[in-house]
């Protein structure tokens, strides 16, 4: 389904990827484990064409995904409904003055009609418990209440693949175990999970595999996910934990 071939990508000549190449098959559950800074946020920038590799190729379903093809709007727009991507700072993810408009944001830009829009965000909500967040401004929330609704608002796409990066951060357990339960549930409905995280306690059980990258912005490991996890050593070394 992704398929990135000897992907690199730099911000002002500062390298963040460095010759990346990775497959994930339809309805894998990855996490991508690595130091901070080490690129796992624009991996998954780079996974949902929010940026383009600088070297290297990056293929959605066989689709070379590039700066042309991603012009053609139609495209563009099928493809970020397909791919939703759930930021780390959710206060850049939210921008609409209503809860509701903000879940309904992306079926209103599909051209989805009224009917079909309610459903969505009523379905959505639903999942979430934040029914009665529905008529509050987002920037009123809390944390964790931001991050249910920036997460309604993906999902109210319906994509196939799902990019968390870091879901957990700056949540209480409560939360955390919530947004955990609902990847488990998303993740059992067969959608392709891919999540960066540090969080190890409450993504336990999630995933079937875990794609290590170093501070040097390359993998340097791609295993079961378990078998990593009972490395300590070995994630110590990287400045893991």
């Amino acid at each position: 389904m992704i398929e990135l071939c000897d992907v690199s990508y730099s911000y002002d000549g500062i390298p963040a990827l460095s010759h990346v190449t990775l497959r994930v098959q339809q309805g894998e559950s990855v996490a991508f484990i690595g130091p901070n800074g080490s690129g796992k946020s624009t991996l998954l920038k780079l996974i949902n064409g929010i940026v383009l590799p600088a070297g290297g190729s990056y293929f959605f379903e066989g689709e070379d995904i590039t700066r042309a093809r991603l012009q053609d709007t139609r495209f563009a727009k099928r493809m970020h409904q397909r791919i939703g991507l759930l930021f780390q700072n959710v206060d850049a993810q939210l921008f609409c003055t209503a809860v509701y408009d903000e879940v309904a944001f992306g079926p209103r830009q599909m051209g989805f009609d009224q009917d079909a829009v309610d459903a969505r965000v009523r379905d959505c909500l639903q999942l979430l418990s934040i029914e009665h967040l529905a008529c509050r401004a987002p920037y009123h929330l809390s944390e964790g209440e931001k991050r249910k609704v920036a997460l309604a608002s993906v999902l109210a796409l319906n994509p196939e693949v799902l990019a968390l990066d870091e879901p957990m951060n700056g949540l209480d357990p409560k939360t955390k175990r919530f947004i955990r339960e609902v990847t488990l549930s998303l993740i059992a409905a067969g959608k392709t999970i891919l999540c960066s995280t540090h969080d190890f306690t409450y993504v336990d059980g999630l995933f079937a595999r875990a794609v290590v990258i170093s501070e040097q912005h390359c993998i340097v490991r791609d295993d079961d996910y378990r078998a990593v996890l009972d490395e300590p050593a070995f994630l110590a070394s990287l400045n893991i934990i």
